[in-house]
């Protein structure tokens, strides 16, 4: 019996893995619902799933917002017109942006796990008002 558990102790660990989902989002110089947009602005994701920031327009990046990461979680940014692949390791919400376009609101939310998030209390109260409102109607339509 010990001898099972031992010959398949990697692959237990590797079970969550083989569930994880892949999610592809395009960073956008406009689409129906404005300028400098990431499409889509809102995943729900379960633990260990993965983004890939697909790089659809040029002069855009992503980058976790240090003011908006989950405790424990790993913060990443992608170079100008760079493709990455971000896995998603820690519950909570993740605010994510446009480096060059910040000020104009291009930021994306990632809801990791189950808990919901009401807007004014989980929106640091440093976001540029841009920012703070594309927040705020994102976190309203996901309500939804």
């Amino acid at each position: 019996m010990r001898r099972m558990f031992v010959l398949l102790a990697p692959f237990l660990l590797l079970a969550p893995a083989a569930h994880a989902e892949l999610y592809e989002v395009r960073m956008l110089n406009r689409n129906e619902s404005g300028g400098m947009v990431y499409e889509p602005d809102f995943l729900r994701l379960r633990l260990g799933d993965w983004v890939r920031f697909l790089a659809t327009h040029v002069t855009h990046n992503a980058a976790s917002m240090p003011e908006m990461l989950p405790a424990g979680a790993r913060s990443f940014k992608g170079g100008i017109n760079e493709e990455i692949e971000v896995t998603f390791t820690e519950p909570g919400l993740y605010g994510i942006k446009c480096i060059p376009h910040y000020a104009m609101g291009m930021v994306m939310l990632v809801q990791v796990g189950e808990e919901t998030f009401e807007p004014p209390e989980v929106l640091p109260a440093s976001l540029p008002s841009r920012v703070r409102q594309r927040f705020t109607e994102i976190l309203s339509r996901a309500a939804q």
